[in-house]
């Protein structure tokens, strides 16, 4: 399921979504496989009332490893890591649901580690450190965090840039757009008609 776009902000479009890596999955499928394997092999051998009593501790055995595979199959859908033009969003949980949001501006650094088998696999795990009392966060099994790390740096430094144009565009305003702007909040009533007329006449004494 995709990350609902109801909950981005104005202007915030999504770079990134990603879900576990498919080896999260490994453990629950390889001890289903192993459990029907089992089954038909007993059930291929053995015949008879042997056969039934065999059968129902093994057919149990396949319906644990079937709930074991459903309940993380479960949370593996509903686990999204999402990178977007203004923040980190991470959210989890089947029944009961929890999530982090964290800006891009307060990200202090971004590192992951991959064993050799985790890079043959083209998984990792992603540290994520921030300001915060939760100053770091780790996520496991994370598909191809090297690439994610990459892209988390590039979209902080293209948020500096926005940023620094923002308070440039601040900076350079030039006297009539000051004037335009005060007339503006004198209507809202935000300035009075006094406070109005003495900077309005600053403003016109540097034209």
């Amino acid at each position: 399921m995709a990350f609902p776009r109801k909950y981005l902000n104005e202007g915030e479009d999504i770079v990134l979504e990603q879900r576990p890596h498919w080896f999260f999955l490994a453990g629950p499928a390889a001890a289903l496989l192993l459990a029907l394997v089992i089954v038909i092999a007993v059930s291929a051998r053995v015949a008879g009332d042997v056969q039934r009593l065999a059968m129902i501790p093994l057919l149990l055995l396949v319906l644990l490893a079937l709930v074991w595979f459903v309940a993380r199959y479960a949370k593996w859908a509903t686990t999204s890591f999402v990178v977007t033009t203004d923040r980190l969003i991470h959210r989890t949980g089947v029944v009961s649901k929890s999530g982090r949001e964290i800006p891009l501006e307060r990200l202090n650094d971004v590192s992951f580690h991959a064993t050799i088998f985790q890079r043959m696999l083209g998984a990792g795990d992603l540290l994520i450190e921030s300001a915060g009392e939760r100053g770091q966060q780790l996520f496991s099994s994370f598909p191809h965090p090297e690439r994610t790390q990459n892209l988390i740096h590039h979209q902080i430094e293209l948020a500096q840039d926005r940023d620094a144009d923002r308070q440039a565009g601040r900076r350079e305003l030039s006297p009539l757009d000051q004037l335009e702007k005060l007339e503006e909040l004198r209507q809202r009533g935000v300035i009075s008609q006094a406070e109005f007329d003495v900077k309005k006449a600053k403003l016109l004494d540097r034209l």
